[in-house]
């Protein structure tokens, strides 16, 4: 578990947000928690049958950028991690949540109209490069598809950020960790997206809930 800035950008036409007008110029902000406190595709996903083992995946063995999965379906995607750190990963989104209002108390203000979203992903290093210390992210989306309109970066109580261990640089290494989201209140989450790996920026893989 790690502790870091939180930053918050709502987008669209939720003046309750941090825009001060639809269509206006996006403003950021970064606060810590105080102290007291789409349609079906009918295609097939084209997903790698590789398993967990201790023989190398390589990047050849990805799932195809633009995969629909469903929850608890696993994905093998190229990852990269700062400047130096680069390999295939698994990654499993294992739930998609919606959280209580009340989880986000210790962000103020900035909070206000969102509810949170936690997805529960386990990420396997099946390249066997060192990843040590890394983080995965992965975006929620809505019912429909599209981005939910909201960026939150943190961790609550009930959703905690872990990264890689030092031991993340075989194959068969595993860590479990929860990825904090948000959407506007009253929307409902359609899945979850990684779009970080190349090739996956325009056309991410999805898992649908």
């Amino acid at each position: 578990m790690k502790s870091h800035r939180i930053a918050l950008i709502a987008t669209g036409c939720a003046a309750a947000l941090l825009l001060s007008a639809c269509g206006g110029k996006e403003e950021t902000g970064s606060a810590a928690p105080a102290p007291s406190a789409a349609p079906t595709s009918s295609a097939a996903p084209e997903s790698s049958p590789a398993t967990s083992g201790t023989v190398p995946v390589s990047n050849a063995d990805a799932t195809a950028p633009g995969s629909e999965l469903k929850v608890g379906d696993r994905a093998v995607v190229p990852f990269k991690y700062g400047n130096d750190k680069s390999g295939t990963i698994a990654i499993t989104v294992k739930s998609i949540e919606l959280g209580a209002k009340e989880d986000l108390a210790a962000y103020g203000d900035k909070a206000k109209g969102m509810t949170p979203v936690y997805l529960r992903i386990s990420v396997e290093n099946v390249g066997g490069t060192d990843l040590t210390y890394s983080s995965v992210r992965l975006r929620a989306v809505g019912a429909d598809g599209k981005s939910t309109g909201v960026i939150i970066t943190g961790e609550t109580p009930k959703c905690q950020s872990e990264t890689a261990k030092k031991d993340f640089k075989t194959v068969g290494a595993t860590f479990e960790t929860c990825v904090l989201q948000a959407v506007k209140d009253g929307d409902e989450v359609g899945g979850a997206t990684y779009g970080d790996g190349d090739g996956y920026k325009d056309k991410p893989v999805v898992w649908k809930k």
